[in-house]
């Protein structure tokens, strides 16, 4: 087995380490979930169909979101930038893998964790208390595919933030402006289809989106054939950029870090 996949288990074997505390933040992310959720019934009361959700689409995108909170990581960001405070980034880019990668992979392993762990309670309760759209097989394993994208995603905006450090040496306002950005353009607080006019437009086209209004959307059957291919292509677009983007900032810190090859 090659260097990465190790540090995917031992990041998934870290963050899997105290299941009783993440069993208790799926209970909270339940919680605030049932209470979104009666916020979300009231609305669809006064406007049916909104932005072409029935009450159980936008019942069953409540819990959703819940879920994945923890996997693609809203509320959070990188250790690597108290690395880079602390100077112990040195370790990292003496490593014999490349950094980026090196991180997602570890990443992965705690979103893979993190979705074991804390993504089922969510979707059990709402189903079980509420109407409820669970997705057919296609869209079953479709959404399998657009959940570790959306890490992609969350990983590569995560990543730029903390490589800011190098410039910045604090990172509290790049997570500050970040986490806004998050909450309002990835659906967390409401369906991005419920966004007006340009605004809307624009909301669906930016990576947020692909954090968490996708895989919804995926999970709720509203791409198919070409559409869905697209939807994942939008996806694995943007993660592509940011990975891209975060790999120049790797070159350019290692540049202004690195001194002589000291």
């Amino acid at each position: 087995m090659g260097v990465l996949p190790w540090v995917w288990w031992y990041g998934l074997r870290r963050h899997s380490s105290y299941p009783l505390g993440s069993l208790t933040e799926a209970g909270t992310n339940t919680v605030f979930g049932f209470m979104r959720a009666y916020v979300l019934i009231a609305l669809w009361e006064v406007r049916p169909s909104l932005g072409g959700y029935a009450v159980a689409d936008a019942i069953t995108f409540c819990f959703i979101t819940q879920a994945l909170i923890g996997p693609v990581q809203i509320f959070g960001g990188l250790d690597l930038a108290e690395r880079i405070r602390n100077g112990d980034v040195a370790i990292d880019l003496y490593r014999p893998v490349g950094m980026q990668g090196w991180w997602l992979a570890e990443d992965l392993g705690r979103a893979s964790a993190s979705l074991l762990l804390r993504a089922g309670p969510p979707l059990i309760a709402g189903s079980l208390f509420f109407p409820f759209r669970w997705p057919g097989a296609l869209n079953l394993a479709a959404f399998a595919v657009a959940v570790p994208l959306a890490v992609a995603v969350g990983f590569g905006m995560r990543y730029l933030v903390a490589m800011g450090m190098f410039w910045l040496h604090d990172d509290r306002g790049l997570n500050a402006v970040t986490l806004v950005m998050s909450l309002f353009f990835s659906g967390m607080i409401l369906p991005l289809v419920v966004f007006p006019g340009a605004l809307g437009t624009v909301a669906r086209s930016l990576p947020w989106a692909a954090q968490i209004q996708v895989p919804a959307d995926v999970f709720l059957g509203r791409h198919t054939g070409l559409g869905l291919a697209g939807a994942l292509g939008f996806q694995a677009g943007w993660a592509a950029v940011l990975l891209g983007a975060g790999a120049l900032a790797t070159r350019a810190a290692r540049r202004k870090l690195v001194v002589h090859g000291g």
